[in-house]
């Protein structure tokens, strides 16, 4: 943890609750080295896309109280990564502050875009059409969405334009989450707001 002083696009987060065990490490301009346990698989393979795709090196270690249900480790995971994305960004000198993505996976089409700007909030439109997907309930991914949006102060937005796959449904919003992020990460020259700052 020592390197987080030397580069301020490194993050460690660790968060401690009767009901999670999280520790995490983010570098927002990494070189895709990855390492991600949740004790929920299909949840591994979606932040897998997520950091893989953005060009991140991310460290996950997370326990959950899985024999309650599946809520509690995907939000506060949710939580300690957009805190993380949050401390990052924020450390840049400047940043082009936008991106966004539409995203094709076979028959579907997934549009993601996002303003990283100290404003938290989210907004998907995700039509699934089965309650459960890798033993998760598919209610879960516009509350993984929001609560990542809120804790990294960014605006984010996902819609559907059509799917005709519940899998690619999720797996697109990811990876357009990932490339909008890497947009919007990019380092630039100057404030892109005309308040001066973000």
């Amino acid at each position: 943890m020592t390197e987080q002083t030397k580069n301020p696009a490194i993050v460690s987060i660790v968060r401690q609750t009767k009901e999670t065990a999280i520790r995490l490490e983010l570098n927002i301009y990494g070189a895709q080295q990855l390492k991600i346990n949740t004790g929920l698989p299909f949840y591994d393979h979606m932040l897998t896309q997520l950091a893989l795709h953005a060009g991140w090196d991310l460290q996950l270690e997370a326990k959950g109280d899985l024999e309650v249900d599946d809520h509690h480790l995907i939000e506060d995971v949710a939580i300690c990564l957009g805190q993380a994305l949050q401390q990052a960004w924020r450390q840049q000198e400047s940043i082009t502050r936008y991106g966004q993505r539409l995203l094709p996976m076979d028959a579907s089409l997934i549009m993601v875009a996002v303003d990283v700007c100290g404003r938290g909030y989210g907004v998907t439109d995700l039509p699934f059409t089965r309650e459960m997907i890798g033993k998760i309930a598919t209610e879960m991914w516009k509350h993984f969405f929001y609560t990542f949006a809120i804790n990294a102060q960014i605006s984010l937005h996902i819609k559907a334009e059509y799917f005709d796959n519940n899998h690619h449904l999720i797996e697109a919003s990811f990876k357009g989450l990932a490339f909008a992020l890497q947009e919007a990460l990019t380092p630039k020259q100057g404030v892109n707001s005309s308040k001066g700052c973000l």
